[in-house]
């Protein structure tokens, strides 16, 4: 028989007894009264220690009592039990998580809502100067790089800002926000001070190698050009051997002049004037048209202008169409349209040729990396044209959108924000 039961068959029998006893004496009316006065005190008494006991936070020993309310008092033990043990378990996993991310060598900040500093580990306060005492202050009170104030306010996360260190000019940080539950995010600062000079030591080894590359292929070439001319085709191998070698120069020709079109776009600063991009996109068309005639189909859809660099752009947009053109069947058309939706001004250029595999489109614009093919015929070029297109177009604040499918074709996007329209 369950407690419950008990008590209901023990107050029954209470009053079972009281109405027998109140028929013997004529008392009924008032021992029942008095039984139910004596039972209401009795579980307001309890109902007072069970009070008292939880406003102790049911900590040490309870007064047991029989009945329902002994069970009620251990229940609420257990329960107060089982809280402090997970209680227990929660604090050491929070200690184990801060003993952890205080070794972190990265810098790691929890903001609030408001930008309010939540909590930081050691590697925080050496980059950034911070104070255990700076909890609750704003971070772009405490870091005031504009770069990082325009990133924190912009709610835009998806790249990474690189900065100074407040504390240390010659540390380079690479500073990153990560959202997380409701309304908090988690800064983290990367050291990337190394990664930036192995960076600068590549770019002008690239540029120094490419500029002193100029002079003896310049040289090379002229002598070649120079026997060429002097040869008179007696001997077929001489001749074809002349052809060859001329092909190559002029193919490391190009390769130099990639690679210092790459360098200087990494390194010049940007330039702005109103480009009127449909008379460039008709001119770099008509030029493409001169040898292939006819496979070349223009449209202009908006009479937009872009603000940036006409000579960056023609070299981007003649990459692109060189490309498809070199791509795809000598009797197919290429398609260049320049358009706007509500976002963008587009520049889209597709062709009908062998298309690109979905694991290669990622790929496509690192520098030197070529689709392995087999073809008929091998397609000459550097492995930079994309890479020179990917970069004009991040100087532009554009973005290059491939679509493609394996033996229908591609095309290739250039996304200009609106921000970009000139008059």
């Amino acid at each position: 028989m369950s407690v419950w039961h008990k008590e209901l068959t023990t107050t029954l029998l209470l009053f079972i007894l009281v109405a027998i006893a109140g028929g013997i004496t004529g008392w009924f009316l008032q021992l029942t009264l008095l039984l139910t006065v004596g039972l209401l005190i009795y579980q307001l008494i309890q109902i007072n220690r069970f009070e008292k006991w939880l406003s102790a936070m049911a900590r040490g020993t309870y007064h047991k009592p029989t009945g329902v309310w002994e069970e009620i008092y251990y229940h609420v033990y257990c329960i107060r039990k089982n809280n402090k043990k997970r209680k227990k378990k929660l604090s050491k996993m929070i200690d184990q998580f801060r003993q952890s991310t205080e070794a972190l060598p990265d810098a790691a900040v929890v903001l609030g809502k408001n930008d309010e500093i939540e909590w930081t580990n050691k590697a925080a306060r050496d980059v950034f100067g911070l104070q255990q005492t700076d909890k609750g202050q704003r971070i772009p009170n405490l870091v005031r790089f504009p770069e990082f104030i325009r990133y924190i306010n912009s709610g835009n996360y998806t790249e990474p800002v690189v900065i100074p260190s407040p504390v240390n000019q010659y540390i380079t940080l690479s500073v990153r926000i990560v959202p997380y539950g409701a309304g908090l995010r988690l800064l983290l600062a990367q050291d990337v001070t190394q990664i930036k000079i192995m960076e600068r030591m590549r770019k002008d080894f690239v540029a120094n190698v490419s500029h002193e590359l100029r002079t003896p292929l310049t040289v090379l070439k002229g002598y070649l050009e120079t026997l060429q001319d002097m040869d008179e085709g007696l001997s077929p191998i001489l001749t074809s051997s002349f052809q060859q070698m001329h092909g190559q120069t002029e193919r490391m020709q190009h390769l130099v002049d990639d690679l210092l079109l790459l360098t200087r776009l990494e390194s010049q600063q940007k330039k702005a004037a109103c480009v009127n991009v449909p008379a460039l996109l008709g001119q770099i068309c008509r030029e493409g048209d001169t040898l292939l005639t006819g496979r070349i189909e223009l449209t202009i859809e908006a009479d937009s202008n872009i603000m940036g660099d006409e000579q960056e752009l023609r070299s981007a947009f003649t990459n692109l169409l060189v490309n498809a053109l070199k791509y795809s069947p000598n009797d197919s058309i290429v398609k260049v349209r320049w358009y706007s939706d509500q976002e963008d001004i587009i520049l889209a250029v597709e062709d009908q040729g062998e298309g690109i595999a979905k694991v290669d489109i990622n790929r496509v614009t690192e520098r030197f990396y070529r689709v392995e093919v087999k073809r008929r015929e091998k397609v000459s070029g550097t492995g930079l044209g994309l890479a020179i297109v990917k970069h004009v177009l991040m100087r532009h604040d554009a973005q290059l959108v491939i679509t493609s499918e394996l033996g229908k074709g591609s095309c290739f996007s250039c996304h200009f924000p609106v921000k970009r329209v000139c008059h």
